[in-house]
């Protein structure tokens, strides 16, 4: 397996292991890059109709887990901050593109940013990660759900 089909193996074991129900959909996945998608539900949504800003963090944060654990070496967050930019809406689909920025020892830097598919952002998120050793997956090891 070559390096990005390991990202995406690595991507999919990942979203299959958290077991949430948000309808996330890995759209492209490559080392130091990975893009997700999600459409507001009505369960996702706040008081003022639009997509709760939990499930903007969610999205990004997920987006980011994916793109710092690319390297095969597990990776959890040391800290993180959203800006948020514009309002979703229920039934609109989200994107969410994380870039690694940096790597430094056993931390890294990475932005994601969060869009409706049209490309109006909504939201700007900042992660540090932090490596605590160990693969994900065998390097063998693919993933094909």
């Amino acid at each position: 397996m070559n390096a990005d089909q390991q990202v995406l193996a690595i991507a999919r074991h990942l979203l299959e292991a958290e077991g949430t129900q948000w309808g996330i959909v890995i759209e492209e996945a490559r080392l130091g890059y990975v893009r997700l998608g999600m459409v507001v539900r009505p369960d996702m949504t706040n008081g003022h109709g639009n997509a709760h800003g939990g499930m903007i963090f969610a999205l990004a944060d997920t987006a980011f887990a994916y793109a710092c654990n690319a390297r095969n070496e597990a990776s959890v967050a040391a800290s993180a901050s959203i800006i948020f930019l514009a309002p979703a809406r229920l039934g609109e689909d989200l994107v969410a593109e994380a870039r690694e920025e940096a790597l430094a020892g056993r931390s890294g830097a990475f932005s994601v940013l969060v869009r409706l598919r049209d490309g109006t952002p909504v939201a700007h998120y900042q992660g540090q990660s932090r490596k605590i050793g160990g693969p994900l997956i065998n390097q063998g090891e693919s993933n094909h759900g």
